[in-house]
């Protein structure tokens, strides 16, 4: 899977990501060291730039700047297949070892590479494999801070997209990769690049999960519970407080037009979103399907609502995922013990 390039590029950077199958390890030294030169030769070619790599026992990430007339699918391949082949013959088994085919996601400019960088140095802290990123091997965190050297990494190609000037960049590098990701911010990551999926069937006590990405994937990400459920509910916090409609009001009563209007309008901004089907959301608020799609239907014909539906979908989940925040900020303060003096 690849997501899309802007058409007046002329190189792109994208995240090249595998998962293996529960198992495997890609971090014994020997395994490691040859995926590490794979890795280096693949990106001698004129036009193509290694900036970051990150193995850890189960998942290989690749930071690539590549030229817009190539594809990750010219790379991946001749990286995955020699990974493959090596941990069956260190294991010493024949089963799969990648879980399913590469993803590639294009990043869209160097502020958004300098943060997916960040997020990668802090991955194996969240995944419990060290306390810190520098004290990961497995990466090539490590080369571009100066802490060791590899013979044909070039510490200048992540180093450019924190300044021309070095040893400036290295420290901007340093200064970028002290600052850890907030949960949330991690969790985002983790579903808009696939490697968690959002919990649960919308409406539903079904175990069932579904990949989400981009604006949907930060609903899910602030969401309490973090779920498709969790989303929607924010949704609605959104539209309730657009109408201007108190929380805790009861709109689930069989006539209530306010209820079936804000129900309506949280069911097509989940789809637009790509966050759940409008059946989902039925099922979410107990309604009939039938009965939401009229509903949909009048909503996009209706003026007051169309100014809601034309907002832009990112100011949208921004503002819910704040008015999340706040609530929660407020509850706490609330529930601050007090003091008496």
């Amino acid at each position: 899977m690849e997501s899309s390039v802007p058409s007046t590029a002329t190189s792109v950077i994208w995240h090249i990501v595998w998962q293996l199958v529960q198992g495997n390890d890609l971090t014994s030294p020997e395994v490691a060291g040859r995926i590490r030169a794979r890795l280096l030769s693949v990106h001698r070619r004129p036009g193509r730039e290694l900036l970051h790599y990150l193995l850890t026992p189960t998942e290989m990430h690749l930071l690539s700047r590549l030229p817009a007339s190539e594809s990750p699918s010219e790379v991946a391949p001749a990286i995955g297949n020699m990974v493959a082949r090596w941990v069956r013959a260190e294991r010493h088994v024949s089963g799969a070892v990648l879980a399913g085919r590469f993803r590639a996601y294009a990043i869209e400019s160097d502020d958004a590479a300098r943060d997916e960088l960040r997020i990668l140095a802090w991955r194996p802290v969240t995944l419990g494999l060290c306390k810190v990123p520098t004290h990961h091997v497995t990466s090539s965190l490590r080369e571009s801070l100066g802490l060791r050297r590899i013979d044909g990494f070039n510490i200048l190609n992540p180093l450019r997209l924190f300044g021309p000037d070095f040893p400036d960049n290295r420290s901007a590098l340093a200064a970028s990769v002290a600052r850890r990701p907030g949960l949330v911010d991690m969790r985002r990551w983790e579903l808009a690049r696939g490697m968690v999926r959002a919990p649960g069937d919308a409406g539903t006590v079904s175990s069932v999960t579904r990949p989400v990405k981009g604006l949907a994937a930060a609903l899910v990400a602030a969401s309490q519970p973090q779920g498709i459920d969790g989303a929607l509910l924010l949704l609605e916090r959104w539209v309730l407080a657009r109408m201007g409609l108190r929380e805790g009001a009861d709109l689930a009563l069989p006539h209530s037009l306010a209820g079936a209007r804000v129900h309506a309008l949280v069911a097509i901004l989940a789809v637009q979103l790509e966050l759940c089907s409008a059946a989902s959301v039925a099922r979410h608020f107990r309604r009939a399907k039938a009965t939401l799609s009229e509903r949909m239907a009048a909503s996009r014909g209706e003026p007051r609502d169309q100014v809601l539906l034309g907002l832009p979908l990112k100011r949208i989940v921004d503002e819910a995922v704040d008015l999340r925040t706040r609530t929660t900020a407020s509850w706490k303060k609330l529930s601050r013990p007090r003091t008496t003096r």
